[in-house]
């Protein structure tokens, strides 16, 4: 059975937007599981542009019925790649003109694929000396924003409605599986990770949410460092991270998402970028290490098909490292946060806000971004 909520769309092209939702389950074992166990994979690629297609058609209706977003008016947003596709789609079904600023790492076929949906692809040059590409972003968006009268820009990172787009993902989820007992999620923006938990963990109380991010990422208090992998992490504090809701979370390194990939490619031929190689490893360890009638489900965003030229790429993963040994069997495992700078995939079982945190001397610590101004364009 599956979840029949759909997004109400009252003019623009309403077959669009009924594309978007039930999507499929997948169920994955070998190699990532021992026979017999494994977990189910929530394949958000088959969206037209990703599990950010959801909160795209959300926030853009709900802005319009607040008159936040006026007739016509021009959406502009920061986007690494998904939500832009789903400001795209958000864009064309009601009628909105779009742009989006992304920076020099974005993938050339998906900046391609952005203009060809309608897009206009702003692209910044520098990066914020402390706050890395994504600040350098926001900054240009608040300046295009002073440009264009009756502009709007959804902030996917702190606007509520990208959380609640994700109730009827939750709900499909109940309704396929019966019940749950770990929800494993990458984290970038919070927003899928917060909106379906909310509503699992009224229907399953003891549910275990899981988040798994990358190495120099500061959503969970490590220090912003350059990163290759795109779609998750942040060198900012997303305030729809739902740090309460988390029961540990788990850093994973673009070598060992690329090789879980590659992995879910051959035996399952169903796979897709830097988040999903991440969490597919996550998952598969719980699959490995809890109970065999354990329910874990797993939320894959995307597809495959705009890191053909990256995880997918021979020489690309050889130039920077990514043709490794296969990862260790165990994540190393760390008792705070804070506690040191993990470079592999490592466990933290004490979740709490970067934001809180406290140095040697009880003194909460306001700033843990570190200096960013000599980070590499792939940096996010």
């Amino acid at each position: 059975m599956q979840s029949m909520t759909k997004t109400t769309v009252t003019s623009g092209q309403p077959a669009l937007a009924g594309l978007v939702g039930n999507t499929p389950l997948l169920r994955v074992s070998e190699p990532l599981a021992p026979a017999g166990r494994g977990f189910w994979a929530k394949l958000e690629g088959f969206n037209p542009g990703g599990i950010k297609d959801r909160p795209g058609l959300h926030m853009v209706e709900r802005a319009r019925a607040r008159g936040e977003l006026r007739p016509g008016g021009r959406i502009i947003e920061s986007t690494s790649g998904t939500l832009g596709l789903g400001l795209a789609l958000a864009g064309m079904v009601y009628e909105h003109p779009v742009t989006l600023v992304t920076d020099p790492g974005l993938e050339l076929s998906m900046t391609r694929l952005l203009a060809a949906y309608g897009a206009d692809v702003n692209v910044v040059a520098e990066p914020h000396p402390t706050g890395g590409w994504q600040q350098a972003r926001r900054e240009r968006v608040q300046r295009l924003l002073e440009q264009h009268p009756d502009s709007w820009c959804p902030d996917q990172y702190n606007n509520p409605d990208n959380v609640a787009a994700y109730t009827p993902l939750a709900l499909e989820l109940a309704s396929e599986l019966g019940h749950l007992d770990v929800l494993v999620c990458s984290v970038g923006t919070g927003g899928h990770s917060a909106g379906i938990s909310r509503v699992l963990r009224q229907l399953y109380p003891e549910l275990t949410l899981v988040g798994v991010d990358t190495p120099g990422s500061t959503i969970f208090g490590q220090p912003a460092r350059p990163r290759l992998m795109r779609g998750l992490g942040s060198s900012i504090y997303p305030r729809n991270v739902a740090y309460d809701n988390f029961s540990e979370v788990h850093w994973v390194a673009p070598a060992e998402a690329v090789w879980t990939c590659r992995q879910l490619a051959t035996s399952h031929y169903a796979t897709g970028g830097w988040s999903v190689g991440a969490v597919a490893l996550v998952a598969g360890w719980f699959a490995r290490t809890m109970p065999a009638d354990a329910r874990i489900a797993a939320i894959f965003p995307d597809g495959p098909q705009r890191y053909v030229g990256t995880v997918y790429d021979d020489d690309y993963c050889a130039a920077h490292g990514l043709l490794v040994s296969p990862p260790a069997a165990e994540p190393e495992v760390i008792g705070r946060v804070d506690e040191k700078e993990v470079a592999r995939w490592t466990r933290c079982a004490t979740v709490v806000d970067p934001l809180t945190l406290r140095d040697t001397q009880g003194n909460v610590v306001e700033d843990v971004v570190s200096d960013e101004s000599d980070a590499s364009k792939e940096s996010r």
